[in-house]
């Protein structure tokens, strides 16, 4: 058991010589044990330099081990679901001395990449799409003369979600020959929530068979699993690598749709994670000063709503397993009966919190932008075509370190073809709260868009109304329209060159009246945002323009149309270009243009 994070690279000599699965393979059965532990310490450290999920990975490491002894990796294929399980299986394919790259320009994907490796079998950032996968690659070996291995592995909440079971339904009804490890930690980010937890608790808690019984007491009650038309294994101890194997070996044998339930424990082997797992789902850099949540927009949002709901009895809080993360530990303290943690099922989620709207209470859907996107027909459906009052706390709005499966740049783009839907896009701490506070007084559908990290200090600067934004300061030439927490480049720009510098606040709707008023000033207007420029703030501005034939030439910045691979978000923001310097570099090449066309 590891009570801290190793400093140093710890001595790995078993570990040091695998350098494919094929190595481990090699291996005697006693000997699997002795590299689990050296693994287990190897992932310590590599996570505690680079910072990442390691919860997840911990307690897979046996499981891992155990599937690439008895299983003929890549040809046999793996899909992990959720991919931050990976880390072990990463280290295991010839990625060992690469870890130190992990979530680097040029390095490691923090996620299965199947053009990192033939060992991932497909892209796995979200969750709960395992299953589906596997068919799929399992109907596509059908017309071939292929006879590999299809590995499910699903786990850390994934089979929270809809998608899972309508996946399930299809491969039971199709007897695809597919074995799917249900791993069972309890656990998703936080505790895993629901009546299907329940159930597994019940199972695990007793002799195991009766997992996803009907009913204890009807002789006709069966196995789930086994009514919808799989073969059951399990639960088993998923950190008994001799005990894995003779499973897994035995399932090799068997052909349709299986199951083996395995047990394991998030964060084995690590004292801390194993107490409290909820907080050790993610490591930040040991060497790095922790980052202080006094003033992150995740806190800032966190209070408001606690503020709120002392106020008023009708708030209820909803989020889709991302209570620590979208700042609502302190609401599910303090109002426990009104806060809705759903599990990994964005869809029921919005859906869920329509019919509360519905019901007279006011719902408040904390998620992620990158989640939101999976909960994209209920947003149309269920909340805009009703025009109901819910609001969206969308955490993450921008690009952020995990990369292309993370990144939270679509956001605007998608919601905003949507009708009656209220777009907002903070720029300090102050406008957050006072946006917080209109769509608690708005009555439809709005949405407040904002970034990871720590916000910029805004000062009192007016109340927030519908559709308007504010001139911060007057300029000549170009005005500057930032949309969000990109406000600082626009302010050292406007100020530097004696630019007009607009804060825009709202997305949807445009402040057109604004926009024409500026038109009769300035030649050229700015759009700053991060959000991809397809669709996003800057093609609202340019509609505006276009509609109101304004006479002004329009300059969007933001995240260009590819998808931007991991790195620190400083980084990633200079690589797309959306720094001062080459905001500025861009907008007097953009002034040169206009003037030689003049």
């Amino acid at each position: 058991m590891f009570e801290e994070i190793p400093l140093k690279r710890p001595k790995t000599a078993l570990l040091n010589r695998i350098n494919s699965p094929a190595d481990l393979r090699d291996l005697a059965e006693e000997s699997l044990y002795v590299l689990a532990d050296e693994l287990r310490h190897f992932l310590l450290y590599t996570v505690g330099k680079t910072g990442g999920h390691f919860g997840a990975g911990l307690g897979v490491i046996e499981l891992t081990i155990a599937l690439h002894k008895a299983f003929d990796t890549p040809e046999d294929q793996i899909i992990w679901d959720v991919g931050h399980q990976t880390y072990p299986h990463k280290i295991l394919t010839g990625r060992r001395e690469l870890m130190h790259l992990l979530r680097k320009a040029g390095g490691i994907a923090p996620f299965p990449s199947i053009t990192e490796s033939p060992y991932d079998s497909f892209g796995t950032g979200h969750s709960s799409t395992s299953i589906s996968a596997a068919l799929g690659l399992h109907m596509a070996r059908s017309k071939t003369a292929k006879k590999n291995n299809i590995v499910a592995v699903i786990g850390d909440g994934a089979l929270t979600a809809g998608l899972a079971f309508e996946a399930l339904n299809h491969v039971a009804s199709s007897q695809g020959d597919i074995l799917i490890i249900i791993n069972d930690n309890a656990m998703a980010i936080s505790e895993n929530i629901g009546g299907l937890a329940n159930w597994v608790s019940k199972a695990n808690a007793g002799t195991g068979k009766q997992l996803f019984s009907m009913s204890e007491e009807e002789d006709s009650a069966q196995n789930f699993f086994s009514g919808l038309g799989f073969k059951y294994e399990g639960p088993i101890d998923g950190h008994d690598i001799r005990q894995l194997l003779k499973a897994l070996n035995e399932a090799k044998k068997q052909s349709g749709p299986r199951i083996l339930h395995v047990n394991t424990i998030k964060g084995k082997g690590y004292k801390p994670s194993e107490l409290n797992p909820e907080k050790s789902h993610a490591l930040s850099k040991i060497e790095a000063s922790p980052a202080s949540k006094e003033g992150s927009w995740s806190k800032i949002f966190g209070d408001w709503i606690c503020d709120k709901a002392a106020l008023d009895s009708k708030i209820v809080a909803i989020t889709p397993a991302m209570k620590e993360g979208s700042g609502l530990t302190r609401f599910a303290k303090e109002y426990p009966d009104r806060f809705h943690d759903v599990a990994i099922a964005e869809q029921h989620a919005v859906a869920f919190a329509a019919g509360l709207s519905v019901g007279g209470v006011f719902p408040i859907v904390a998620i992620y932008s990158t989640f939101l996107q999976r909960a994209y027909d209920q947003l149309i459906h269920d909340i805009a075509i009703q025009n109901l009052k819910v609001l969206f706390a969308v955490d993450r709005a921008g690009l952020v370190e995990d990369g292309p499966t993370h990144s939270g740049v679509f956001d605007i783009s998608f919601v905003r073809s949507i009708p009656n839907l209220v777009i907002m896009v903070p720029s300090c701490n102050q406008t957050l709260r006072k946006m917080l506070d209109f769509s608690y007084s708005y009555d439809g559908p709005s949405m407040v868009r904002y970034p990871r990290g720590s916000p910029n200090i805004g000062k009192e600067n007016g109340k927030i109304e519908l559709g308007k934004g504010i001139v911060c300061f007057k300029g000549k030439e170009v005005a500057i329209l930032n949309f969000g927490a990109l406000i600082d480049i626009g302010r050292i720009i406007a100020q530097f060159e004696g630019y007009t510098l607009v804060d825009m606040r709202f997305v949807k709707p445009i402040d057109e009246k604004l926009l024409e008023m500026l038109s009769l000033n300035h030649k050229l207007f700015v759009t700053l945002e991060e959000n991809t420029v397809v669709g996003g703030a800057g093609s609202a501005v340019l509609e505006a323009v276009s509609s109101k034939n304004l006479r002004v030439e329009t300059l969007v910045i933001g995240v260009p149309d590819k998808f931007i691979e991991q790195d620190d978000p400083k980084s990633m923001r200079k690589a797309v270009k959306l720094t001062t310097d080459e905001v500025t570099s861009s907008v007097k090449k953009k002034l040169m243009q206009i003037s030689s066309s003049d």
